[in-house]
């Protein structure tokens, strides 16, 4: 992953000054005048010339050697560090907290759900077994109005017969008083 931000400044703080070492690494230059310290130049990898090379690919140049920073940027930087990481870490396990809330919450909610759909069906159940027993009780009753009108269609039946049978002796009447 690339630093970005604060985190990128600091690398690169810390690769392009190598001579602002301070003066706790050096002990013999304690308490002398600048002119007895030894030179930066020769004592720092990170002062050496860069150094530039060619390839095929165009000129490219390579990188410069990197510098140990002084202990007390790495301690700094160290410490930063872990109080980012910590941060990130808190931040990582508040959102999966919150997720498994929002989680049980809406299994909570199903489940509520899921008892009112209970419930429900129960009482559709208990309305069905209602019904079932009247339509039982209402079976005879039933039976005897079907009965009725087989009776009834078969008193039609007849009267229609009987209605006919009239008019042709009605025809038959009238035939015979015309004679």
């Amino acid at each position: 992953m690339a630093a970005v931000g604060d985190e990128a400044a600091a690398m690169d703080s810390i690769s392009r000054e190598p001579a602002a070492q301070p003066a706790a690494l050096h002990p013999a230059a304690g308490g002398a005048a600048p002119a007895e310290r030894p030179d930066p130049a020769a004592e720092s990898p990170a002062a050496a010339p860069k150094k530039t090379g060619t390839n095929s690919d165009g000129g490219v140049e390579t990188a410069e050697e990197a510098v140990e920073p002084a202990e007390s940027d790495i301690n700094e930087l160290c410490s930063e560090m872990f109080d980012k990481m910590a941060l990130f870490l808190q931040g990582e396990l508040t959102a999966t907290c919150e997720d498994y809330r929002l989680l049980e919450n809406m299994n909570k909610l199903t489940s509520l759900k899921y008892m009112e759909m209970k419930d429900i069906s129960v009482n559709i159940s208990c309305n069905l077994q209602d019904l079932n027993n009247k339509y039982a009780s209402l079976q005879p009753y039933l039976d005897q109005i079907n009965k009725i009108e087989e009776q009834v269609s078969s008193l039609e039946q007849a009267a229609y017969k009987l209605d006919a049978y009239s008019k042709k002796l009605e025809a038959r009447f009238k035939k015979l008083e015309k004679r």
